[in-house]
């Protein structure tokens, strides 16, 4: 009686639902938004509009098909124990493989986005490095604060999200602000801009990866999907928003014909961050832009970084001392750096590369898992994504179409902007 009383008097705090929306869109957001103005110059402002909200749509889908199957175990279950339990060892080994390529392929994204930023705010200062050399200097700081601890990581980034989010506001939206309609809406129709939608497809869904952020939800909420579900919702829609006022901003500020450029030369974070530089109202502006830029790609390797980090920690078995955190960090850095001094202008392709690997576990994994317990489980009274089996099978042919549209790019079957 008197436990019950004192759980009245002090009822137990749930974890607030800003947070969670808050932890989706910050993980969704990251310096992968460079890259949506890029690609999406060929189809121009209209079909990258229809095309994002369409990804948003169905990783919004796979998210909660996540959901389901998370909440089918016990609050703490990771990624790799739903694969395990649910697909097996195959099934297991072929998600954590492409958790693997994908952390490691970002890491490689954006050391060269990282050097080509580092590079662009370096020549405003009358300095000049080989982009292969910034690269390597900015993944070096930064692999250091990974490798002193997660703490570090954690307050390092929380002081990058509060300066993003101030510097994004006052650099994009003066860019806003300047929006050129007749540089959004083509006199002569967008019917010749269609073929190049499809090539996009595969970065825009690189955009939207939060799906590793799931479990963790489920462990700091418990099993109350309706709140789970909101805080999805809500983070993966803020997401959305960000990308089409950064959509609107560039392509309303340059014209289509200047992307060719900007493509020319290798279509990197710096490039395009240096045009946009010269259409604002005054370099204060262009500064903030360009330290946008710089907080955004740090707080996205970092968070990558960590992540992998503590994936090869565990799976070599090495200590958390000083001697065991090195081997982590040598087995988790120098194979993205050197690829970084080899290939500095990768970003893009390294983008693409990583949208391949994520349809594994972001639309593949989630859908497929989905089916097999259903069936398994035909009476499960919990939560089930609306919807059917047609749901799943769209999620499942989402991801088996973004997939095709990378390898066909890749192939040069399918029309790509330059």
């Amino acid at each position: 009686m008197a436990n019950h009383m004192n759980a009245a008097r002090h009822p137990v705090k749930t974890p607030s639902l800003l947070g969670g929306a808050m932890i989706i869109a910050g993980t969704t957001v990251g310096a992968g938004m460079f890259s949506l103005p890029v690609v999406g110059a060929g189809m121009w402002f209209g079909y990258s509009l229809l095309l994002m909200v369409a990804i948003w749509l169905c990783m919004l889908l796979s998210g909660l098909l996540l959901l389901e199957t998370n909440l089918r175990f016990e609050p703490g279950a990771s990624f790799d124990t739903l694969t395990r339990d649910s697909l097996g060892r195959f099934g297991r080994i072929v998600n954590g493989l492409s958790i693997a390529f994908v952390l490691y392929i970002l890491t490689y994204a954006y050391i060269s986005g990282g050097g080509s930023i580092v590079n662009h705010s370096l020549s405003g200062m009358g300095i000049s490095l080989p982009q292969s050399v910034a690269g390597l200097v900015f993944a070096a700081v930064l692999a250091a604060i990974v490798m002193i601890s997660t703490k570090a990581v954690d307050r390092i980034t929380t002081i990058m999200l509060g300066g993003m989010i101030m510097t994004f506001f006052l650099a994009v939206g003066n860019l806003l602000i300047e929006v050129q309609p007749s540089n959004l809406f083509s006199p002569d129709g967008e019917a010749r801009f269609a073929p190049f939608l499809w090539a996009a497809i595969p970065f825009g869904l690189a955009s939207f990866g939060y799906h590793g952020n799931v479990p963790s939800l489920v462990k700091y909420y418990g099993k109350n999907p309706s709140v789970i579900i909101k805080a999805i919702c809500i983070g993966t829609f803020i997401a959305l928003v960000i990308y089409v006022c950064w959509l609107l901003a560039a392509m309303g500020n340059l014209p289509r014909s200047q992307f060719s450029d900007i493509i020319a030369q290798g279509g990197n974070m710096g490039v395009l961050v240096s045009a946009l530089s010269e259409v604002m109202a005054n370099d204060w502006l262009g500064k903030m832009l360009t330290l946008f830029a710089n907080l955004a790609v740090a707080s996205s390797f970092l968070g990558v970084t960590l992540g992998l980090f503590d994936y090869l920690a565990d799976l070599f078995g090495f200590a958390d001392d000083a001697k065991g955190r090195f081997k982590t960090a040598a087995v988790t850095f120098l194979p993205p750096t050197l690829l970084g001094l080899l290939f500095p202008d990768g970003f893009l392709v390294a983008i693409g590369f990583a949208a391949l690997a994520a349809t594994v576990w972001t639309l593949l994994v989630p859908g497929v898992m989905a089916l097999k317990l259903r069936k398994q489980q035909p009476d499960y009274p919990g939560f089930r994504v609306p919807g059917g089996a047609g749901v799943i099978y769209l999620v499942i042919s989402f991801g088996i179409l973004t997939a095709a549209c990378h390898l066909l790019a890749m192939a040069e079957l399918l029309p790509v902007y330059r």
